[in-house]
């Protein structure tokens, strides 16, 4: 089906799925397969193995193309090997300019792994495009990071970085995981390359482990696909069902996120053993202005600090709360809590990009939203 002229609710359902050819089937076949029969040497059907492609893998990858308003997406096995292969197209003596506030697991990979082989990189705070300005360098290949942010929830201007970045020479890539397409087009807005961990939102029910990259340009996507089929890190047939499962829901999920989030962060607020909130929904966020320009809402993630006792107080109520399971992960339908510094952060506990060890970072679910309140208010009141 053609994209441009519906709206991201009737893309969700039917971007990229078409009634299967052969049986009529209205859901995408598993096509579980390795390998697939040949007429004659190099004359096949478009398809000769499964990890270069898979019909089910590709029907994923024009609806997640289709979401984010992009022309071509790469389905990999984790949002970590869609990271790692952007990342294949910078070289050693190439200089990464990346935000302050991202995943333990990006830091660990740009710091502990791919430095290793020649490539530079920094920190810089993204939600002062000035800040980013200050920091590229002639040697800057690429400009990455996440908004809203891992954990902390700052929001950065894409446009306005994209600008400094594409001056610069360099390409912008932005990890739009927390907001799902849903919330937020980064393409839309002059990013080069858009990436999601489809095991949060976009498949939203906590059984898959992959990743997207989005991108428009054609040239590097071959360049980008070789990479895939070459390193091979690419989402089996069953998964990528799931996630296309997933996706037909994802409006409505995200907008039952959003309305629980919302809920979540006003009692929050307003409770006498809370010193700070951080949601882009409420005035309070520092950025609260630019994401309401910049997205179609402000998420299922809340972050927030207690006012006395510190990492244990905090570990506390994740260990009382029952209908937040203490876990890491999130965007699923179900509730979830942890506390990032010992937990998925801890690769950044020694380094500038260190957590606050009494932050509590909770993906809200979709569960009835006055249920959520109590269960918070109990394990509050256990402090």
């Amino acid at each position: 089906m053609t994209t441009e002229n519906y709206q991201i609710e009737t893309l969700a359902v039917h971007a990229g799925v078409e009634p299967d050819p052969t049986t009529g089937a209205v859901m995408t076949p598993i096509y579980q397969t390795s390998t697939y029969a040949q007429s004659g040497v190099n004359q096949h059907k478009g398809y000769d193995y499964s990890r270069t492609a898979n019909p089910t893998r590709t029907a994923l990858q024009n609806s997640l193309a289709a979401l984010d308003r992009g022309k071509h997406a790469l389905a990999f096995s984790s949002g970590m090997a869609a990271i790692d292969t952007i990342l294949r197209l910078i070289k050693p003596g190439d200089h990464v300019l990346s935000g302050n506030d991202v995943y333990g697991g990006t830091f660990r990979l740009f710091k502990s792994v791919l430095e290793a082989y020649g490539i530079e990189f920094s920190f810089a705070e993204t939600t002062d495009p000035d800040a980013v300005a200050a920091a590229m360098q002639p040697n800057t290949k690429l400009v990455w990071f996440e908004t809203p942010t891992n954990p902390t929830l700052k929001i950065s201007n894409i446009k306005a970085i994209a600008d400094v970045a594409h001056a610069g020479g360099a390409w912008l890539g932005v990890d739009s995981t927390f907001a799902s397409p849903i919330l937020q087009q980064p393409l839309t807005l002059g990013a080069d390359f858009v990436v999601h961990s489809t095991t949060k939102y976009i498949n939203g029910h906590s059984d898959v482990v992959g990743g997207v990259i989005i991108l428009n340009d054609d040239e590097i996507h071959d360049r980008l696909k070789y990479l895939q089929n070459a390193i091979g890190a690419v989402p089996a047939p069953q998964d990528c069902f799931l996630t296309l499962r997933g996706i037909k829901t994802l409006a409505i999920r995200m907008k039952q996120h959003c309305s629980n989030a919302m809920q979540i962060a006003q009692m929050l607020e307003d409770h006498d053993k809370v010193s700070e909130v951080i949601y882009p929904g409420l005035e309070s966020h520092p950025q609260h202005d630019l994401a309401k320009q910049q997205m179609k809402g402000p998420g299922g993630m809340v972050s927030f600090l207690l006012k006395h006792g510190g990492a244990e107080a905090a570990e506390t109520v994740a260990k009382e709360a029952k209908l937040f399971t203490l876990a890491e992960s999130l965007g699923g339908v179900e509730s979830l809590i942890e506390l990032p510094a010992p937990m998925t952060h801890a690769t950044v506990a020694n380094s500038p990009l260190a957590v606050d060890p009494s932050l509590v970072r909770i993906s809200v679910g979709i569960e009835n939203p006055d249920d959520l309140v109590t269960d918070l208010l109990s394990a509050l009141s256990k402090v």
